[in-house]
């Protein structure tokens, strides 16, 4: 088992991270939770999925699944991959553009795409080789001029696997070199549906040697609270209700007494369904704005491209949104970033609001 070199579960950690999530995990979406953050705490941050068969040819910085700004720290990158020499290739090159602190292997993804290589969550069939996996990252690793630990995400078992074969699965990459593990409770059948089974958080760490993330329906301040008592979770990941919701960095760090985010130093998080409404409207914008700057301007994106990125954006999270409908009409009727600063600045002109909790189906 690889040490973890990192303070990622330490006293000065946040509780939660973001999931790497396709499409979502770019430098933008980092870049907006990180002014949510307390000062003064760590956490990880990942990225998109990255395809080890595409990094060792792919000019990293000129995509927006690859652009990373130069002040990030703390990266985890998350790979899909199952043959030794492109995941070697894969982390030295990563290594050499970023400054890493880690690197995940997808071991949870559902779609067609990556069962159709055998990766993703069909190295979940065949524990030894998902072992083998991890072992290759941990050999490319042992070879940088730093200590990097290598994580799992991994999807929860079905009804014809029993929690025991879970965590021999588990110790089994945590033999081959896994520092940490984050395990997603819903099958690969359920992909988003069903309601994520904690449970098996709880069992996977009441038996596990290394570091446990829970994944799955966290919502809201209370979710992330509720899952360390109950599952007594190292750290608790959240997807899409943090795009929605960045500022849930902030609304944990504020009930645990964490120094504000720099710059709000006198302020107290949003709360109330107006606030938030609010606190959203002034995100999004901001969002829009990053991704024109980095994306079209910077790495000279084609504008349509980050029209979709953004409209992708505003359709995984509008849900949260009461008239988040409307909200989606105006988002991709707009034909410029133009235009759609525009008509997203006059959308919040009216007051918003938010709410809560959302089925998460979308």
């Amino acid at each position: 088992m690889r040490d973890v070199t990192t303070s990622f579960f330490d006293k000065k950690a946040h509780p939660l991270c973001l999931a790497p999530m396709v499409g979502l995990s770019h430098a933008v979406l980092r870049s907006i939770i990180r002014d949510y953050m307390p000062q003064g705490c760590e956490t990880i941050w990942p990225t998109e999925m990255l395809n080890s068969r595409r990094i060792p040819t792919e000019i990293l910085g000129k995509t927006s699944e690859t652009f990373v700004l130069p002040v990030e720290n703390n990266l985890v990158p998350q790979i899909l991959g199952n043959q030794k020499q492109e995941i070697f290739e894969s982390i030295v090159k990563l290594n050499q553009h970023w400054n890493l602190s880690g690197i995940d292997i997808n071991m949870g993804c559902p779609v067609q795409k990556a069962l159709k290589h055998n990766y993703g969550v069909s190295l979940m069939g065949d524990v030894n080789y998902a072992a083998s996996v991890v072992k290759y990252a941990v050999e490319a690793a042992n070879t940088l001029d730093k200590s990097i630990p290598i994580s799992v995400k991994l999807r929860a078992v079905g009804s014809d696997k029993s929690l025991d074969e879970l965590c021999f699965f588990i110790d089994q990459l945590a033999d081959a070199g896994a520092s940490w593990i984050t395990l997603h409770p819903r099958t690969a059948e359920q992909k988003r549906r069903g309601q994520s089974d904690w449970n098996q958080i709880k069992y996977l760490k009441s038996r596990s040697l290394i570091p446990i993330i829970g994944n799955g329906d966290i919502q809201t301040a209370d979710d992330v609270f509720t899952m360390i008592s109950e599952t007594n979770a190292d750290k608790v990941m959240s997807g899409r209700a943090l795009t929605a919701r960045p500022w849930l960095m902030w609304q944990v760090g504020e009930r645990m007494g964490l120094k504000n985010p720099v710059g709000r130093e006198n302020e107290k998080a949003p709360q109330t369904p107006i606030e938030e409404g609010a606190e959203y409207g002034r995100m999004l914008l901001k969002f829009i704005y990053l991704a024109e700057k980095y994306y079209v301007n910077e790495i000279k994106q084609s504008e349509n491209l980050i029209l979709r990125k953004i409209q992708f954006f505003v359709k995984t999270n509008h849900v949260w949104m009461q008239f988040g409908n409307e909200l989606t009409s105006v988002v991709n009727r707009s034909k410029t970033i133009q235009e759609l600063k525009i008509n997203v600045a006059r959308f919040f002109e009216a007051e918003q609001a938010m709410f809560q909790r959302t089925e998460l189906r979308q």
